[in-house]
C-alpha cells in the first residue's frame, strides 16, 4: 500500500491532534503521545478513537 505524501501531511491523531507516523509494516498510524495505533483496513485509515489499539509502554 502506498500512502500519499499529501495524506500524511494532513492526518493527525484525532485524540490529541498531534503528529502520527506510519508503522514500518504500513498497517496503521501511531501516535506516540497517546500510545495509540490507528489501523488501516482495505487501504483506508480508520481514524476513530474507539477503533484505536492501545500500545504497550
Amino acid at each position: 500500500m502506498s500512502i500519499s505524501k499529501e495524506l500524511l501531511d494532513i492526518l493527525v491523531c484525532p485524540k490529541c491532534k498531534g503528529d502520527i507516523k506510519l508503522t514500518k509494516e504500513e498497517d496503521g498510524f501511531i501516535c506516540e503521545h497517546c500510545k495509540l495505533k490507528y489501523p488501516i483496513r482495505d487501504d483506508i485509515p480508520v481514524m476513530l478513537i474507539d477503533e484505536a489499539i492501545k500500545l504497550e509502554d
